[in-house]
């Protein structure tokens, strides 16, 4: 016997309004906590009020939303199934001929859809408030001066010295391999204090990041009246290190899942490494998949303990799971941006291993 599609309609909806209510409360939660933690960091900084750092932490709600999401799928699951199978619904729907896997169907194709619009129509929003968070955190929270961006012409970054000692403006074609930051083929822009307008320019084949210095080789300076005078090498004071540029980078959620692609090509031709936005690229790519694994899995707790009775139980186990599948996910995904796994195997197993897991036990426990 099919499944009508009033019945679809029905469980769509409960399906829904659980989910919506579950993620609620979750986000509300995390923004709690958020604002919390940022109050205290902005405590010493005059320039942080409060209307800040709440619109900070607003703003900073995607970062963690975007993780928890899954399990909004799955606690709204289980509770769906569960909520039905108690008020005897389900146990009617089975009467009628309908398997376990007919009434799973509306759920599964809602979370598909869920997933296809979360990488398609939120990412764009989300990348674009974190974006957003990630300048205001960097003027009111963390003070720095300085930013690196990767374009496709190669390598921009802006150096703001304080006071009036001159600020300048670096392009590298590409970026060399191995320690320390060595740009290649460089372009800089010597600017005056806050004025716009160069007062200069110099042209290396080598800008070679040291201790509070961009060390320059073979360079030529050009001024605006006077002859062009070769530099053997020079100096350019700045308050980079290395790990403030790899900080520097777009970090990959703050690009949409639209520009990842161009993104990534842009680093590769720069000569920088692409692993974190390939894996962040893929992982997006599997939420879909990722979001029905949740489902499986909601049905396999939620039918089985409801039907023994065991409500406390099977939210139990729907928490540890959450908190297992939480810190695998992350460890995968870790091993992945360090190399160790490659970037599809890790962005694809969590969501492979949820599908086949759950599967599984819904295959024992309902034909087995």
């Amino acid at each position: 016997m099919r499944i009508s599609p009033t019945l679809s309609v029905y469980i769509t909806r409960q399906f829904v309004f659980w989910f919506l209510i579950i993620l609620g409360g979750m986000l509300a939660l995390v923004l709690l906590l958020d604002t919390v933690e940022l109050l205290r960091r902005a405590a010493a900084k005059t320039d942080a009020t409060f209307q800040i750092v709440l619109s900070m932490a607003l703003l900073k709600l995607p970062e963690i939303g975007q993780q928890i999401f899954p399990f909004g799928v799955l606690f709204g699951a289980m509770y769906t199934f569960f909520r039905m199978t108690r008020s005897a619904e389900l146990v009617v729907v089975r009467a009628a001929g309908i398997s376990v896997w007919q009434f799973m169907t509306p759920v599964l194709l809602t979370s598909l859809v869920v997933g296809i619009l979360n990488i398609t129509l939120l990412s764009p929003v989300f990348a674009t408030m974190l974006a957003r968070y990630e300048q205001l955190e960097s003027r009111y929270l963390r003070g720095q001066q300085s930013s690196l961006d990767v374009a496709r012409s190669g390598v921009w970054l802006r150096q703001v010295q304080e006071g009036d000692n001159g600020n300048y403006l670096i392009h590298a074609e590409s970026v060399g391999p191995g320690k320390p930051v060595n740009l290649r083929t460089v372009t800089i822009l010597l600017f005056n204090g806050s004025d716009q307008i160069p007062v200069g320019r110099l042209d290396s084949e080598t800008a070679e990041l040291q201790k509070g210095q961009w060390v320059l080789r073979n360079a030529w300076l050009n001024r605006p009246g006077r002859p062009t005078q070769h530099v053997d090498g020079m100096a350019l004071p700045t308050d980079l290190t290395e790990a403030r540029i790899q900080e520097s980078f777009a970090p990959p959620d703050t690009l949409s899942f639209w520009e990842l692609p161009s993104f990534i090509q842009t680093l590769e031709q720069a000569g920088l490494s692409s692993v974190r936005h390939r894996m962040y690229y893929e992982s997006m790519l599997a939420v879909p998949a990722f979001f029905c694994a949740m489902v499986f899995l909601a049905g396999t707790f939620s039918l089985r303990h409801a039907r023994r009775g065991g409500t406390l139980q099977m939210l139990g186990t729907g928490l540890v799971t959450a908190l297992v599948l939480f810190v695998s996910q992350n460890i995968i995904q870790a091993l992945g941006r360090s190399g160790v796994l490659p970037v599809f195997l890790a962005a694809w197993a969590p969501a492979g291993v949820c599908l086949m897991l759950g599967t599984a036990a819904l295959l024992h426990l309902e034909d087995g």
